[in-house]
């Protein structure tokens, strides 16, 4: 820094860049309003690299339609858990399309980002899921991408969409939680297991 008569002149350097971020990839069927605010920040401090909020069998189509999209305002809760997490990387964040049309174009071989290898998928669920999700095994820097249903659950043509696109059906255990509960459980788990805290 440089202070003059009639001018402040200031340097600056580049630092080295930042990793990526872990290779999290959140569907979540698209919720309420005040659901989704709460998802947006939570899952943006826990540091997934993208949140896809889909239209599914229960989900309520018109909750695309909110201010919390058209307003922009959605942003603004990443903003939130992005510096609640002291890093300044920010998810991928889409909504309003359908699950079948989401997970054709992630899973689509362009949208491997990360790894070769095929990225692991899981979708909780209370109802069909005959796997624990404390008991898998994730690798680290693999891909993986975690499904959760809308807070009314999964239809079954939503079920048999994921099965048909490889997903594992998991529960979290006996008790129902709420779907932003159940995100932070979920993503805190998942970390832990891959070693990624």
């Amino acid at each position: 820094m440089e202070v003059g008569a009639d001018a402040l002149t200031l340097s600056f350097a580049w630092g080295a860049p930042l990793p990526p971020l872990d290779p999290l990839e959140l569907f979540v069927g698209l919720p309420r309003p005040q659901t989704a605010r709460k998802i947006l920040q939570e899952a943006t401090t826990l540091g997934v690299t993208a949140l896809h909020f889909v239209v599914t069998e229960r989900a309520d189509p018109q909750y695309a339609q909110s201010t919390l999209w058209s307003s922009g305002e959605w942003r603004r809760h990443l903003l939130a858990g992005a510096a609640q997490a002291f890093d300044p990387r920010l998810p991928l964040v889409t909504w309003g399309h359908s699950l079948a049309a989401t997970m054709t174009a992630r899973l689509a071989p362009a949208a491997k980002i990360v790894s070769t290898e095929p990225p692991q998928l899981l979708a909780l669920d209370n109802y069909e899921a005959t796997v624990r999700f404390g008991a898998c095994v994730f690798g680290t820097g693999r891909r993986v991408i975690l499904a959760l249903g809308p807070e009314r659950g999964w239809g079954p043509a939503d079920r048999a969409e994921l099965r048909g696109h490889g997903f594992t059906l998991a529960h979290l255990g006996e008790r129902v939680l709420r779907a932003e509960t159940a995100v932070v459980a979920a993503l805190a788990i998942l970390r832990a297991r891959a070693g990624l805290i």
